[in-house]
């Protein structure tokens, strides 16, 4: 019988795609979750682990029997998953591009901070860092991006959106995690997954725009620090999406990355943006 693969925060938007995958192919998981009330609301198979990650004790319970681990929870875990996890366990963990940004954050030293804990451990397995992943439902990056959309004709972008990103479909990050379990690692190592190639932004905007059946906007180039003033009061208005000033920070990064390693090393072909966002939409069309 194959292994159990243990999903430590299964019940989030990542961890159930990656265990309905599993359990399609008859692979068993062992949930480890918070709240098992909401894992319960997804109806999928699998014997509950209980175990808050900031519980030593409750967490060792709960990976007390694993041989593969997957965490979909915050990098910033890694120490506390590490030294739960039996030693021979392999592992692969979810970290984040954030950790690239030029604008430190406490998500991108988390995020540092877990990468570091693993690579000093000598533990077999690998943190991989997705770009923006799309696609899942309930995200909030391009679902929140065509609800603002739908409110506004013209769209102020710091340097008019000629800044760099490279989206990642939540189909691809888990044939990625899939694949990452499926290899051996020799050492512990690191690897950014991303989509095909980067796009300006204003194209992604325009991308979405498009699969989600709105009219292109217009984009006007505005100056950084009027936006992110301007985003601090998105909080006020109801039904405008919030938008956080960091994230206005943020635009003003490439963020580009080349996936020949990810290709090599995990054999997977991430899907074009286009394609992904049909995907994303497709429920609003069926109706």
């Amino acid at each position: 019988m194959t292994d159990a693969v243990h999903v430590i925060g299964a019940s989030g938007r990542t961890g159930l795609t990656l265990c309905r995958s599993l359990l399609d192919d008859a692979i068993p998981v062992v949930p480890v979750v918070r709240n098992p009330a909401k894992w319960a609301e997804a109806g999928l198979d699998g014997q509950v682990r209980p175990a808050d990650l900031r519980q030593p004790e409750a967490l060792r319970a709960a990976l007390s029997d694993a041989t593969r681990i997957v965490s979909c929870a915050h990098a910033r875990h890694t120490a506390a998953i590490l030294a739960a996890a039996p030693v021979s366990a392999r592992l692969v963990l979810l970290g984040s591009t954030r950790k690239f940004t030029r604008w430190p954050d406490a998500h991108g030293n988390g995020v540092l901070a877990g990468e570091g804990a693993l690579l000093a451990s000598g533990r077999l397995g690998v943190m991989l860092h997705p770009t923006m992943i799309y696609g899942a439902q309930g995200e909030n990056n391009v679902q929140r991006l065509a609800a603002l959309l739908r409110r506004l004709r013209i769209l102020p972008l710091p340097g008019g959106g000629r800044f760099l990103v490279q989206p990642i479909h939540q189909s691809d990050v888990v044939r990625c995690i899939r694949a990452a379990l499926a290899r051996d690692w020799p050492r512990p190592d690191t690897l950014v997954v991303a989509g095909p190639e980067p796009v300006r932004y204003a194209d992604f905007v325009h991308a979405v725009a498009a699969a989600a059946g709105l009219r292109p906007p217009t984009i006007l180039s505005v100056p950084a620090a009027p936006l992110i003033l301007a985003a601090r009061l998105t909080r006020h208005f109801r039904g405008l999406p919030t938008v956080e000033p960091a994230e206005i920070r943020r635009l003003l990064e490439d963020k580009a990355f080349d996936i020949t390693p990810m290709r090599a090393q995990l054999g997977v072909e991430p899907i074009p943006l286009a394609t992904g966002l049909s995907l994303t939409f497709r429920p609003c069309d069926d109706g």
